[in-house]
């Protein structure tokens, strides 16, 4: 009886962990990131993603969208370069449940019992996007920033899904600072 009353917060723990972006960024430690106020995109390293134009259009959108509104502008002679990579994989869940009679309920199970076993195959795309931010000068990665999360086939959706991947990768950036210890 316990499996039962815990199977419902499983699943919405599955469920939300497939609808959300897991993001994490790394970055140089020894950069101050206040000297940075330009940015523009890196278009021989975007030009190499294999993904449609149609999407990489969204992503700079969006991330472009993000910066401004954190205060940086677009130059010809920027402070960050901008760079993206992105990784797509297909997902298999299987999942079986045995719907004979006393499964969970009453005496126990009964093997003998109607009901059968059901199995259900799901697929879907799993998907990875690297934000890279170089210093424009010394040439050198400062900030990345990756995000992971369930992909969309639906078309009017996209957007969105991208919107919601790149707002959370950039929250992340700047890095906040952290006092120094006395």
């Amino acid at each position: 009886m316990k499996a039962l009353k815990f199977t419902p917060l499983v699943l919405f723990f599955i469920l939300a962990s497939c609808a959300s972006v897991r993001v994490q960024s790394d970055y140089d430690k020894n950069t101050d990131f206040s000297q940075y106020k330009t940015f523009a995109f890196y278009k021989t390293g975007i030009d190499k993603v294999e993904i449609s134009d149609l999407d990489k259009k969204r992503i700079l959108r969006a991330i472009d969208e993000q910066l401004t509104a954190k205060g940086f502008s677009k130059s010809d002679n920027p402070d960050l370069l901008i760079n993206i990579f992105t990784k797509s994989r297909e997902q298999v869940n299987v999942s079986q449940f045995n719907a004979g009679w006393g499964y969970g309920w009453g005496w126990g199970w009964n093997p003998w019992m109607w009901g059968g076993n059901y199995t259900t195959v799901n697929t879907y795309s799993e998907g990875t996007l690297y934000i890279d931010l170089i210093d424009g000068k010394k040439k050198e990665l400062i900030w990345q920033g990756v995000g992971e999360g369930v992909l969309t086939r639906d078309t009017s959706k996209k957007e969105e899904r991208i919107n919601e991947f790149v707002t959370r990768i950039l929250a992340q950036f700047p890095p906040e600072k952290k006092e120094a210890k006395k």
